[in-house]
């Protein structure tokens, strides 16, 4: 009895390839929400994190950093170290001037986070309460002193992932 190729080895110039698929992340667009940021008429639609790269290498405007700040209830002396710049030169930018690459990247991160948060422990106050207690597993410091590094702040991220887990320390 003889074999039945299957359908890819009759031939063998088919290539075998990904669809197309669009990859949706709702944590893009409830990271850029927490910014409040209209996709509408501030920029193209974020769906993934690529999108957000795209956003980061744009620049975000001064005034998503204004409406993080406020929804976060992060102070204007802490965004300026968690941006490493001072306090005074944030305070010179128009809510229009777009901030640099490394500012608008380490406010998709610190808005990620907050989203993050938000999803874990149900509610963004909720969260900000978490962010401002002083906790064991961090060394006995409130996790908004790890702010001002991308490894700090992907740190919290795993720790919310041990949180939603029930995996304390």
């Amino acid at each position: 009895m003889e074999k039945k190729p299957y359908k890819s080895e009759k031939k063998k110039d088919n290539l075998v390839s990904e669809q197309a698929i669009n990859y949706y992340t709702p944590m893009a667009s409830r990271t850029i929400n927490l910014m409040g940021m209209d996709h509408k008429k501030d920029f193209r639609p974020i769906k993934n994190e690529s999108d957000l790269i795209h956003l980061i290498r744009e620049g975000i405007p001064m005034q998503a950093m204004s409406h993080l700040m406020d929804m976060t209830g992060i102070t204007a002396l802490e965004m300026a170290s968690i941006t490493h710049t001072s306090d005074r030169t944030l305070r010179r930018y128009t809510p229009e001037q777009k901030l640099s690459q490394e500012q608008s990247e380490r406010m998709i991160e610190v808005a990620r986070l907050y989203s993050r948060g938000e999803e874990v422990f149900g509610s963004l106050p909720l969260f900000k309460e978490w962010m401002d207690t002083m906790l064991m597993p961090l060394g006995n410091k409130k996790p908004k002193e790890f702010l001002d590094t991308s490894l700090g702040i992907n740190m919290l991220i795993n720790e919310l992932g041990r949180i939603e887990h029930g995996v304390l320390a």
